[in-house]
Parts: structure tokens; C-alpha cells; sequence
């Protein structure tokens, strides 16, 4: 379903569900053993039977979401790394969840938002693009996929990779998922929906599971809310201050900030709202975080789209050290930036953007002769993979493409994204 798709029929009905977890429910019960499990042939179903299976697959997900008891050590949900009152974000600011059987296992990278991920399209080599009818298109390379290196395309996909890493819920295998699944208080309520024999075949199980997650992963009110005070402003519902604006503006300047390069930030033409991200993958030399022990081996790095956790690229060195753009959706909540959640300040953020080039030294480690070891967390094999658009690509000297003000006022325009439900005075905070 297209994001357009999405914003046009959120309306009624479609918005309390999520209208992505309504096309999921239209398909032909997903032609697959979980549905021969239900007992139920593949087959198009009334719009009416389509909402009610959604519903029923949103709060089946919602459950399954908020369960501790599927984690290797019982203490340990989805929810518990992506909080709801966070954006499905962490509500700590460590770089990484520590997870496992004893939840003493660190895990590898940050955990991403879960919120606007029905946006994300699946993932291409080549995603070709044009503004104007009739321009010639450009090929703006590796775009799209689930995860900071793209590796899954579907939600379902997705839920599988906690649920059985060793370092997030920590279980061996779908077998051990499904004996928690058919202890808990909902074992029921997915035989209700997949069919009493669903615990027969452990894959069908596994696999109805993970379809519920989906299902709830794109729920509207939850997921996609487009709620913030920007949407509104962009509505001609709401106002932004004369710092906010300011800040949009450099936000969007290609001399001075150039956010919106990556991070567009205007309606599509056919009115769909800002994602604040291309979904492309870039280079930007987060320094190394030697708080994630997998760091301390010098001779590990993780370089993204190549490599470790996605094989499939190994050997490509043009997509070493590339990281998916994010969402700047909510990103004022956040309390760690990047793959390896080494800031933990926007502002730093956004300073790093400014500085990278032209003030190295705050940033990365000094050799013992002085001399700053930039890049540090990359090699220098894959330093032409690294984006030099503005504000990076200065020189150590120059100035800064943005001042201190400046940066705060971008800062105060990336509060504006805030979802209208994580206000402090919606959550209590």
C-alpha cells in the first residue's frame, strides 16, 4: 500500500485501525500455512469481514507486543526496547539494549523508532525518481528496508528479529516461541483468529504471531498518527514561532543546513505528508562508540549495508559504513542519535553536521602524536563512500556552515515534529 494510499483513506473507520492494517487484512488471508492452520481457504473477503479482522489482528498484536513471558528471560517485550510513550523509541539513553537469557547480552546498534514504519518502502538498489513529468529520472542508489541496513522488507520479517536474537529476547528458535505463545493468557485468542489446530504446526503459530505484530505495527492512532504541531502548521491549523520558522528555513537551505536533502520535509505534490527521510543510505562517520562492547575489538566494525548483521552486500565496498536515513519524526524524544548511539543530545546532532569537516578535533580521538584520528569508525578504504554535501565537505579551519544560534533555532524546529499524544502535558510527563 502506498503511502498516498495511506493518507487519502485515513478517514473513519480506517483511521481508528490503521489503513495499512486494513490492506493487510484485504489480502486473501495471507496464502500461507498460518491461514490452511485457520481452516479457512484463500479468498477476498467483504470490506466489512476485512475491518473486523483487523481489529481483532491490532489488539491480538497489541498483546503479543506488551508480553514479557516470550522473552528467553521473562523479563523482556518488544515494548519494553521500543516504548510506546517514546515513540517506539528506547526510553533509555544507553546506545544499546541489552537483551539475552540474562539480559546481560549488549546488543550492536540503537534501536530505531517502530513509529511511522509503514512509510518505509522495500528495499531497491535503484530508486529512480523524478520531481517533473518529463525530467529524466536519477538513480539515487540503495534505498529503503526495515532496519538501519534495509535487510527485511515486511513487518511480519521484521518482529522475527528480536524475538529470536541472541542479544534482544534471546530465543533459540520459533519452537521455543511458540511453547510461551500457547501459555499465554491469549493463546485463545489466537486459536479465535488462525484456528484451534494452530498450535499443531509450530511455523503456523510462529507465523500467525508475527502476522498480529505486523498487523498492530500499522495501526493509525498508534503508528501513524501525523499528529504534530508541524502537520498542523502545514494544515494552516496551527502556528510555528519566529525561531521555529528560522530554523525551517535553514533546515531546508541547501548552503546552510541542507536536512531536507535527506529528511524532506514539504507535502508531496499529491498531498501526501512530509516522511522526513528519503530512506536512502548514506555515510556520515558517526564517531566510534566504545561504549558498545563489540567496539572494543579493533578489528570490528560495523559498516552497515555491508556488513555484519546483512550478508547479502558482503564484498560491495561502495556500501561500506551506509546507514539508512531515519525519520526526524519525534526525534526530539530521543535519548541516543545514529546507528551507534553515540550522541545523546540533538543538539550535538546537529553541531556534528556543521563541524564534522571543519572542526574534526571535537569530535574524534587525538592520535599520540596530536594528530586527530577523523573517521574513526571507519576505515579509510571506504572514506569516498562518505556524504559530502553541505554543511559537510569543509575543510579543518573553515567556518562553520552553521552558527550556535543557527543551530539552536534547527534544534527548536525539530521540536515541532513531536506527535500531539507525546506532549508532555498528553503523556503526563
Amino acid at each position: 500500500m502506498t503511502i498516498k494510499t495511506i493518507w487519502l483513506v485515513r478517514s473513519g473507520l480506517a483511521a481508528s485501525i490503521g489503513a495499512a492494517a486494513l490492506c493487510l487484512a484485504l489480502l486473501p488471508l495471507r496464502q500461507s500455512s498460518a491461514a490452511t492452520a485457520a481452516g479457512v481457504h484463500p479468498g477476498p473477503m467483504s470490506r466489512t469481514e476485512a475491518f473486523a479482522r483487523a481489529e481483532t489482528l491490532t489488539a491480538l498484536g497489541r498483546k503479543i507486543f506488551s508480553d514479557p513471558s516470550l522473552s528467553a528471560s521473562g523479563l523482556q517485550a518488544c515494548a519494553s526496547c521500543h516504548d510506546p510513550a517514546h515513540a517506539f523509541s528506547p526510553a533509555s539513553a544507553m546506545p544499546v539494549e541489552m537483551g539475552g537469557e540474562h539480559r546481560d547480552q549488549p546488543g550492536l546498534r540503537a534501536v530505531p523508532t517502530l513509529r511511522y514504519l509503514q512509510s518505509v518502502p522495500a528495499f531497491t538498489e535503484h530508486y529512480y525518481d523524478s520531481e517533473d513529468e518529463g525530467d529524466e529520472s536519477v538513480d539515487n542508489g540503495p534505498t529503503g528496508g526495515l532496519t538501519w541496513d534495509g535487510r527485511v522488507d515486511h513487518g511480519a520479517d521484521q518482529a522475527k528479529i528480536p524475538l529470536l536474537s541472541p542479544f534482544e529476547m534471546g530465543n533459540k528458535d520459533a519452537d521455543e516461541v511458540v511453547a510461551k505463545l500457547q501459555k499465554a493468557a491469549y493463546a485463545d485468542d489466537i486459536k479465535a483468529v488462525f484456528g484451534e489446530t494452530v498450535f499443531h504446526n509450530p511455523k503456523d503459530a510462529f507465523d500467525a504471531a508475527v502476522e498480529a505484530l505486523a498487523t498492530f505495527e500499522q495501526s493509525g492512532p498508534d503508528f501513524y498518527p501525523y499528529s504534530s504541531r508541524y502537520d498542523a502548521f502545514l494544515a494552516g491549523k496551527a502556528t510555528l514561532t519566529a525561531q521555529e520558522l528560522h530554523g525551517r528555513q535553514l533546515f531546508e537551505e541547501p548552503a546552510k543546513g541542507n536536512c531536507s536533502s535527506c529528511h524532506l520535509s514539504e507535502p508531496a505534490n499529491d498531498g501526501e505528508p512530509p516522511q522526513f527521510s528519503d530512506f536512502g543510505f548514506l555515510g556520515l562517520a558517526a564517531p566510534r562508540n566504545m561504549a558498545i562492547p563489540a567496539n572494543n575489538d579493533p578489528n570490528y566494525h560495523d559498516l552497515g549495508l555491508c556488513g555484519p548483521q546483512r550478508t547479502d552486500f558482503a564484498g560491495r565496498s561502495e556500501y561500506c559504513g551506509l546507514f539508512r536515513t531515519p525519520t526526524l519524526r519525534n526525534v526530539a524524544l530521543k535519548k541516543s542519535f545514529f546507528h551507534n548511539g553515540y550522541f545523546h543530545s540533538l543538539r550535538d546532532v546537529v553541531s556534528f553536521y556543521a563541524t564534522r569537516d571543519s572542526d574534526p578535533g571535537r569530535w574524534y580521538p587525538k592520535n599520540s602524536d596530536g594528530t586527530v584520528r577523523r573517521y574513526d569508525d571507519l576505515p579509510q578504504a571506504y572514506w569516498d563512500n562518505l556524504n559530502q554535501d553541505p554543511p559537510f565537505g569543509r575543510k579543518p579551519g573553515d567556518a562553520p556552515a552553521l552558527t550556535d544560534p543557527e543551530i539552536d533555532d534547527i534544534v527548536a524546529f525539530l521540536g515541532t515534529l513531536t506527535d500531539a499524544d507525546l506532549q508532555p502535558e498528553a503523556t503526563g510527563h
